[in-house]
């Protein structure tokens, strides 16, 4: 099972999950061609892709989804909100709304060799969620655009082996930072986003001896840094009952704007 970002941040998110068997990409809120250029760069073609998972309608995760299903009729795979507040979108154009595989915020499901697991998260969106993948005893999970998490979180996302966990921001960065008042409360609130305390935290508690991957993803441009996520998340680690070198984890940050490195389990 491979897991790899093709772009992960406030501006637009997206990442592929596969096997030797089957491709999924998991939200498409940057351009087609910037999703091809993605794929391409490890022999994969966008018209192989066997399903689009949605977390939630925000443009920054489902931007190319229109222009991706004229193309290539691809299923997308959502929930019942999440459809419904798609749909409303009118940059995303016309399309087959049939492409849209209705599913619920507890579901798991099978896409070719996949086992897809869905949980519902806090964020003001209409009906958000994130993701676990299983295959043949491994598991890959992703969960971005959480304002808060709980032990159901915890126990959805325990025992991944590689994980995308959100560092969206930088507290004092956001508090003294351009952005109206009103948005700051909404990022701030239980509904908004995860701060770089709270991601490290929340992986704190994730860490088991089997853990290859993690990257901070969903940075804020505004108002968070790269080294700053990474910085604070690491000295969050420090002193884990598993290692003593958090490069074990495989810890690193998810670029806006480069692929990562196809992390296989």
């Amino acid at each position: 099972m491979r897991l790899m970002s093709i772009a992960s941040g406030s501006s637009g998110n997206s990442y592929y999950i596969g096997t030797d068997n089957t491709t999924l990409l998991l939200d498409a809120g940057i351009s087609m061609k910037r999703i091809e250029n993605g794929l391409n760069s490890i022999d994969i073609s966008l018209k192989n892709v066997d399903g689009i998972l949605l977390t939630h309608e925000h443009i920054d995760h489902i931007k190319s989804i229109g222009v991706i299903s004229r193309k290539y009729k691809i299923p997308i795979y959502a929930t019942y909100g999440t459809i419904d507040a798609a749909m409303t979108v009118n940059s995303l154009g016309v399309f087959d709304y049939n492409l849209f595989k209705p599913i619920r915020n507890t579901d798991s499901f099978m896409i070719g060799d996949l086992r897809v697991n869905a949980c519902s998260i806090s964020h003001d969106a209409a009906d958000p969620v994130c993701y676990s993948f299983e295959c043949n005893g491994h598991k890959i999970s992703v969960a971005t655009d959480l304002g808060v998490y709980d032990n159901r979180v915890l126990d959805f996302l325990s025992e991944s082996e590689a994980m995308v966990i959100e560092a969206n921001h930088d507290i004092r960065m956001l508090e003294v930072g351009p952005y109206p008042f009103h948005l700051k409360k909404r990022i701030l609130g239980d509904k908004g986003h995860l701060c770089n305390e709270a991601s490290g935290k929340l992986i704190r508690q994730l860490l088991h001896d089997r853990l290859k991957y993690v990257a901070l993803g969903h940075l804020s441009e505004m108002n968070n840094y790269p080294k700053l996520a990474y910085e604070t998340v690491r000295q969050m680690l420090a002193d884990n009952p598993f290692t003593k070198d958090v490069r074990d984890f495989g810890l690193t940050v998810a670029s806006r704007s480069e692929c990562g490195k196809v992390v296989e389990i």
